[in-house]
């Protein structure tokens, strides 16, 4: 190993020497899946998929019970600009629609479409592949790219194709190919590199044609030297190595994170409230690239994932291709699990992850990971909380260079506007706080409880405003009716006096003339015989 080491630090000369503020090393990263090849899921009888599996609005359905589709066919249709479609995983027939829980710690459910697999796996084939991409109009690749439904797989899901745009007020100097994976247990980026190198680099290629950058920057961490030797191979025989190159960073969490990463690579910080095109970057997750080559490239829309399942009750832990919509019951399954009465479920990693509430959550498009532990394991994982010493550790180590002690302070006393003031909403949850925390203060949870508060309030002050808005609007449409009304009524009055005035003069005259009539008759001349 570390004669790969040298031999790439030879070749390279490009392992980073900047840092990002804060951040820890984890004493034992537990990637007991590393180096495990890639292996299929088989596909379950029964698939399920939620209608919002990304940041934005939520899809509409396209079909309805008793509908037979086709693996890539797209069952639910984006609805406004922040938003891409699902598609069937599978080919099969929708046998209902209804609410089914999703991967959230609240156990909460959304709309879900229903297809029992009819073990044909027909591909819909309309999306014809598009292979001289550089010849493709860039509207129309931005357009299969979400037609495709691809959203960011390294755990946002925010729209890819929102990203893909060449702007000249704020141009794109720099992309940045995140191959980090600073998570405990976590694997799959890793593997997937080794694996498909080459289709990673092509999507990765496809996003610099697209924004006009003029470089692009493979971001890996020195405890995955063999996806960095991988990595630049795979650039040498493609000849991109002037244009892309290979970046090797130091092990530190959450080193993963966007803006984490920027600073790390470029020594730029992304301003409180700004994004990472601002200071002309754009970084994408190695899976969402190799999507994008797989939609351009291949014709073929997001129905399927890599997910390292694992944990310290799974008896057969492994770097998977499930296709989106399986079960997370049947998954653990195929992984060896037996007995699902003595276990939890952490959706993601130990650090950012969430603990599920069923097991009979599908995989969506935000499954980067799966661990089933011991509930003994989790149980030991959360001490009782103590109060707060001030040691300051939890500053030291946040990335986001904020001050989590006093956050979660106000956070946990309802003082939400001074939480707002201590930039609760730079905070990216990635629980390095909690982690060094002596008194075990769960802080990421009242961040996390926070945030919710603040939402709630400003969607309620945002309602009181539209309600207020609307009972303007009544009442001014209401004093509008009345003084048309009172328009119309003293508009008929006008008439009907002057009709009664006409009336009037019209019998006046009427009488004057029946008086001067038998005057002329008594003054006529007498006729003569």
């Amino acid at each position: 190993m570390f004669d790969l080491w040298d031999k790439i630090q030879q070749s390279l000369h490009l392992k980073s020497q900047r840092h990002f503020t804060g951040g820890i090393v984890h004493a034992r990263q537990y990637k007991i899946t590393a180096h495990q090849p890639i292996i299929t899921c088989p596909v379950p009888d029964v698939l399920i998929h939620p209608i919002k599996q990304h940041i934005g609005e939520p899809c509409e359905p396209l079909v309805k019970v008793g509908d037979r589709v086709l693996r890539g066919q797209m069952i639910a249709k984006a609805q406004g600009y922040l938003s891409v479609p699902v598609h069937a995983s599978t080919s099969g027939t929708v046998f209902k629609i209804e609410d089914h829980t999703i991967p959230h710690p609240s156990g909460m459910g959304l709309p879900s479409i229903f297809i029992k697999a009819d073990g044909l796996d027909e591909v819909d084939e309309s999306l014809h592949p598009l292979p001289n991409y550089r010849s493709v109009d860039a509207v129309e690749l931005r357009e299969r790219i979400r037609n495709a439904g691809i959203a960011g797989l390294g755990g946002a899901v925010f729209p890819t194709f929102i990203k893909l745009v060449h702007d000249h007020h704020n141009p794109v100097e720099t992309v940045i190919l995140n191959g980090i994976e600073c998570e405990p247990w976590l694997t799959n980026d890793h593997q997937l590199m080794v694996e498909k190198a080459h289709e990673i680099i092509s999507g990765m290629d496809i996003v610099l044609h697209l924004v006009e950058a003029k470089q692009g920057i493979i971001a890996i961490e020195d405890n995955t030297l063999d996806a960095v030797e991988v990595m630049q191979k795979a650039l040498v025989d493609m000849g991109l190595t002037e244009l892309i190159r290979v970046q090797v960073l130091p092990t530190k969490y959450p080193q993963g994170g966007e803006k984490q990463l920027i600073q790390a690579i470029t020594g730029k910080e992304v301003p409180a409230g700004r994004l990472p095109l601002h200071v002309g970057v754009v970084s994408f997750n190695v899976g969402t690239s190799k999507a994008i080559y797989d939609a351009v490239c291949l014709g073929e829309a997001l129905t399927e994932r890599i997910i390292t399942v694992s944990g310290d009750i799974v008896e057969k832990p492994a770097n998977m291709v499930v296709r989106l919509g399986t079960s997370m019951r049947f998954l653990l399954s195929e992984c060896g699990v037996a007995d699902f009465d003595n276990l939890k479920i952490i959706h993601g990693g130990p650090m950012m992850g969430e603990l599920m509430s069923s097991i009979d959550v599908p995989v969506v498009k935000a499954s980067n990971g799966i661990l089933a532990m011991q509930r003994q394991t989790i149980m030991q994982a959360h001490h009782e909380e103590e109060p707060c010493i001030r040691c300051g550790d939890c500053g030291d180590v946040c990335p986001a260079a904020l001050i989590p002690n006093l956050l979660a302070k106000h956070c946990k006393e309802d003082q939400f506007e001074r939480a707002e003031d201590y930039q609760l909403f730079d905070c990216i949850e990635c629980g390095a706080c909690s982690y060094v925390c002596p008194s075990h203060i769960p802080l990421v949870h009242y961040f996390r409880y926070g945030k919710g508060q603040v939402a709630q309030i400003q969607r309620e002050k945002t309602f009181a405003e539209e309600s207020r808005m609307r009972s303007d609007k009544r009442d001014a449409r209401l004093a509008q009716e009345l003084a048309e009304k009172e328009e119309k009524r003293r508009i008929a009055q006008e008439k009907k006096e002057a009709r009664a005035k006409a009336l009037a003069e019209q019998e006046a005259k009427k009488a004057a003339e029946e008086v001067d009539a038998p005057k002329t008759i008594e003054n006529k001349p007498e006729e003569t015989s």
